[in-house]
Formats: C-alpha cells, structure tokens, sequence
C-alpha cells in the first residue's frame, strides 16, 4: 500500500471526534464531518489483516471525507496476561498494520490497555507497554496509551514507569496520569448516522502535548 495523502498535524484542543469498530465509507465520513466530528480512531488488528480493521481504502475515504485519522489496536480478550515478550510482538503487528494501511511516521498509534487479569503484577504490564512502544516507536510512529478499565498501573507507574507521551483517557473510572494528565479524553458512547461509536475530545496536556493525527487538506 502507498503512502496515505495528508500531513501529521497536531490536534487542536477541543476538537470532537469518535472511535468505532464499525468499517466507513465516504458517505457516512462526509456525514460525520458535516455533523461536527473533526476526526476518526479506526482499529487495527492483534496480528494479520482482518476484513472488519482499518485498511487502506478505508482511510483514504476518510481522509477525502476531512476527518483526520489515527489507528487504534484491538485489546486482548478480557483478562490477558501481559509479558515483555508478548508487547513485543504486539507492538511489531501494530506498526505493520499501521505500514500496511499506509501511515507515514508521526502519527499516533494507540495501545488499548484494558481487561488485563487481575492476578498480572504491574512489573509485567509496564514490560509489555514499553516493549509494544519500543516496537511501534523504531518505525517512527507515536505510541499512545489508551488506559481503560483493569489496566493495573496506578497514576504514577502511569507516567513514571512507562515510555509513553501520549494518553488518552477512556469511559471507565481510571488514574489520572500524574504530572502531564491526558491528550485525549472518550466521553459518552452512542449511534451516529447507524454507526456505533464513542465520543472523544483533544486536549493539551500539562506538558504542552498533543494528539497527532494525519489530515487532508479538502474543501467541503
């Protein structure tokens, strides 16, 4: 796959945009953009390609539609065990999906960090994150960190212990990063236009930092 149109922007504070499993056309984008939504997070998947995941017809249609875009792993199934070896070889599947669709380095990949099995200890979560961000992060793409429910790591092992700059905070009750807090917040969930989705809202956090999504230039 060629390299997706469009620049790496920062996203601005306040910008509305959804997450969702659903597959996009150009017509349900364009309706998105005009109802409001400035951006999309679409899934990649665990290992291979799947028929349901992001591809890259798919995010070129969203692209021309004037949304920006970013990438989203799928989580494991509910109560997963976490290893160093196992973020490795996760992190490598996201940043060849992320190829294979055709995003230039810079933009965010995301991490969806969640349904981890209560018996984990946090050594071996904090393993796995910085494994999967050191395997996105030498393709040059920016790993974030969707932290969702049973992600074990509590507010400082958040910022302290991980590699990440990039948060982004879920629907469920979680630590606040310390010190630089989120980028990316998802609010409440719903059907848009037939399609299933969550809300989210940029932001920029403590440091000064932001999302970083690809985006076309389109006139509408």
């Amino acid at each position: 796959m060629s390299t997706l149109l469009g620049q790496v922007q920062a996203a601005p504070a306040g910008s509305i945009g959804f997450d969702t499993d659903t597959k996009l056309n150009l017509t349900i984008a364009k309706l998105f953009r005009q109802s409001g939504y400035r951006f999309c997070l679409r899934y990649i998947s665990l290992d291979g390609e799947n028929s349901y995941d992001l591809d890259g017809d798919e995010a070129e249609a969203i692209l021309s539609a004037g949304l920006g875009l970013m990438p989203v792993q799928h989580v494991r199934y509910a109560g997963w065990l976490p290893s160093a070896e196992t973020g490795t070889q996760t992190g490598k599947s996201a940043a060849d999906n992320a190829i294979h669709v055709g995003f230039p380095a810079g933009v965010n990949i995301w991490l969806d960090l969640e349904g981890v099995d209560p018996s984990a200890t946090a050594d071996a979560v904090i393993a796995y994150c910085n494994n999967w961000y050191d395997a996105v992060a030498q393709t040059g793409y920016l790993p974030g960190l969707y932290v969702g429910a049973n992600s074990i790591l509590d507010s400082q092992q958040l910022y302290a212990s991980l590699k990440f700059q990039h948060y982004w905070h879920s629907l469920s009750i979680v630590p606040n990063v310390a010190v630089r807090g989120y980028q990316m917040t998802q609010s409440d969930g719903g059907t848009v236009h037939g399609v299933g989705i969550d809300k989210n809202l940029t932001h920029a956090d403590a440091d000064q930092g932001q999302v970083q999504w690809l985006m076309q230039q389109v006139t509408l």
